[in-house]
């Protein structure tokens, strides 16, 4: 699109800004914020912490969601006039404002196209992420970290609240393990596309003699449960262990048993929490993992009966899904979807959103095609 001529690509944005607003459907939005403001101003709202948290943290959301959708709609149409403007006072300095905008425009429509491709059963919660540490020996565990520390960046950006439940550290350097939380709607259905096996190369900082390593960290995505999911464990199927929470290098932190453990026997799932304080809290919150994991495994299970159903073969999107490549060259490439960027130190300090939206568009795109 030549940009001497606006008009064609004004008026499809305005359409593709009209199908985001039928499909977010913004009167259900403004109807669910006054339903949450009053839930809000409600004297008892704080008796309650862990249900006044989410009341507030979903406030924020949606009112930043319709807050977001009605600002592009006022800019939109202030863009149109801008560009009359700068025709007919011939203004080139007002011409070279409105082209600016205009991409400004065309990148902020496309980032909020990507969130209504999010549609899928449980898109919609909030996320818990595992990190874990695969082939490679230290620099594996040092890449875990690292990962680790690109979705806290990721969600610190966004203004998104975390929360880490478990991080086992390995010996040397870096992690094997960690779980937490991204408590913002739809935190699923954004981070679900970053699942698979993650590859680094790289000189590593490890060995004495410079050479190159590559290493393989493994993240898991599953959605949080929420109370219509009828996730029930019986007693006898969970072996509880408590131990000392511990630092990095083995170091204590924690001076009483408060750590907790779960295992589930019939799956031989395991879940960790040492985050909070008390026993019964960590007993809690390792609770709420094992049950999102025992949802999304139940889920996978139901999709494979379906696929098997359909005969399809292809199976999920893969295990090693993207690359990160610090010599002899800078390149991260997403494997499937195959966008790229040599800003490798930006990704790492959790500019993903590219990668992600690529992901999003990606997968809609493959769910067409099966």
């Amino acid at each position: 699109m030549g940009t001497t001529d606006p008009g064609e690509e004004l008026k499809e944005l305005d359409q593709t800004l009209r199908s985001i607003e039928t499909v977010l459907d913004l009167d259900s939005m403004r109807r669910a914020l006054d339903d949450l403001n009053e839930q809000a101003a409600a004297p008892d709202l704080w008796d309650d912490q862990e249900r006044a948290q989410k009341v507030t943290s979903k406030l924020s959301y949606v009112q930043g969601d319709l807050n977001r959708v009605e600002g592009l709609r006022r800019r939109l149409d202030d863009l149109s006039v801008l560009f009359e403007l700068a025709a007919d006072e011939a203004d080139e300095a007002t011409r070279l404002e409105a082209e600016q905008e205009l991409a400004a425009m065309r990148k902020a429509i496309g980032e909020l196209e990507v969130r209504t491709l999010l549609s899928g059963e449980y898109d919609s919660r909030e996320a818990l992420v595992t990190i874990r540490a695969e082939a490679g020996g230290v620099d594996a565990a040092d890449f875990a970290e690292m990962l680790m520390r690109m979705y806290l960046r990721w969600a610190e950006r966004h203004g998104y609240p975390t929360e880490v439940y478990d991080t086992s550290y390995a010996e040397e350097a870096g992690l094997k393990s960690a779980t937490f939380a991204v408590q913002v709607p739809y935190a699923y259905g954004t981070l679900s596309v970053e699942q698979g096996t993650h590859r680094l190369v790289r000189i590593s900082p490890f060995d004495n003699q410079g050479r190159r390593q590559t290493s393989f960290a493994g993240v898991e995505v599953v959605p949080v449960v929420e109370q219509s999911d009828h996730i029930d464990i019986p007693d006898d199927e969970i072996r509880v262990d408590v131990y000392r929470s511990s630092g990095p290098g083995g170091q204590g932190v924690n001076t009483t048993d408060s750590a907790v453990r779960l295992t589930h026997l019939p799956t031989g799932i395991v879940v960790s929490c040492q985050n909070e304080r008390s026993q019964l809290q960590n007993r809690a919150s390792a609770m709420t993992v094992l049950q999102a994991k025992l949802l999304a495994r139940q889920h996978e299970e139901q999709q494979a009966k379906m696929d098997a159903l359909k005969g399809d073969s292809a199976g999920s999107w893969g295990n090693q899904m993207r690359s990160y490549v610090l010599h002899p060259y800078q390149m991260v490439k997403d494997l499937r979807t195959g966008y790229e960027t040599g800003n490798t130190a930006g990704v790492l300090d959790g500019d993903i959103d590219e990668f992600i939206e690529a992901g999003i568009r990606w997968r809609k795109q493959a769910e067409k095609v099966a």
